[in-house]
């Protein structure tokens, strides 16, 4: 077996580095799927609260393949005018308590998962970092008008004792977040994940409340005080508008109310059913969500900043 290169190469750390006692790790690379950009939408919100120290800098050169997901250049008239640079980073925040926590943020590394998880790894021995959690967000068969609702998964059965599971065995394409949690607790150490179910006709929009439940799940799992009051208040404004257009589109009120009463029995029952069952009897993603899109991108007026 070949041996992996030296992982300490791929990053630099930033001066001297504190003692954080024992921090949480919150996991939050973009790059996997992330149904109604939950992950991103919590973690742009965590960087925008507090202001971010960067403790180590991954070196994207040797992780990223830019071909597959080339960055964005500008262009004005005669001239480049700026290069939108890819950051990986390991950050310092305080929560709204103060209490010092990490937050591994930036694209999902293309290449040396193996080195790169090892050098996760030290990072989080250096820092004595007491749990890891990653996030994310998956499409469900679930309707808006009822709770978000998370799927946890966790490299030791007590750290998730709390949830019941929504999925019994099903084989998905792997993502580095998922592989630090499985290596980490191959190393007994303590990590967990959260996903976020998002209604899978409005997967392809923001969905405040899959990230504010995010959050809260992560706060739940750390002890950690994370602001979820603007993506509350994103979430309603979002649930009133798409209210408004169900009203209006009689197809898409009854598939609401379909979910609504599959959720409704499931959640009486949690006897072992998923929300991802089968869905060959309904209509698909595509076809449920193409009229509710239409109507929330009629609300950006011309001049509007893009989403």
């Amino acid at each position: 077996m070949l041996a992996v290169r030296d992982p300490h190469e791929l990053y630099e750390l930033n001066g001297d580095l504190p003692d954080l006692g024992q921090p949480a790790l919150i996991q939050a690379m973009s790059g996997f799927v992330d149904a109604g950009r939950a992950a991103r939408l919590a973690r742009e919100h965590l960087l925008a609260a507090a202001e971010p120290q960067v403790l180590a800098r991954f070196d994207l050169d040797q992780l990223l393949d830019y071909r597959s997901r080339r960055p964005t250049m500008v262009f004005v008239e005669d001239h480049w005018e700026s290069y939108e640079e890819q950051v990986l980073a390991l950050y310092l925040l305080p929560d709204g308590a103060g209490t010092p926590y990490l937050l591994l943020s930036g694209p999902e590394p293309d290449l040396q998962w193996d080195r790169f998880i090892a050098a996760v790894t030290w990072l989080v021995e250096r820092f004595q970092v007491r749990l890891t959690v990653g996030m994310t967000a998956i499409p469900m068969a679930v309707p808006h008008t009822r709770p978000t609702g998370v799927t946890a998964h966790a490299t030791r059965p007590e750290l998730v004792a709390d949830y019941q599971p929504w999925l019994q065995r099903v084989q998905v394409p792997a993502s580095a977040g998922n592989l630090l949690e499985l290596r980490l607790g191959q190393q007994g150490r303590d990590a967990m994940g959260f996903a976020a179910h998002v209604p899978h006709y409005l997967g392809s929009s923001d969905y405040p409340a899959a990230a504010e439940a995010l959050l809260t799940s992560v706060s739940r799992a750390t002890g950690l005080s994370l602001p979820t009051e603007p993506l509350r208040k994103a979430a309603e404004e979002l649930r009133a508008t798409v209210d408004t257009q169900v009203a209006g589109a009689e197809e898409v009120a009854a598939h609401v109310r379909g979910l609504e009463e599959q959720y409704d029995v499931l959640m009486q029952s949690r006897q072992g059913s998923s929300l991802l069952g089968d869905l060959s009897s309904l209509p698909s993603a595509d076809e449920l969500g193409a009229e509710l899109e239409r109507f929330l991108a009629d609300q950006s007026r011309p001049g509007d900043p893009p989403t």
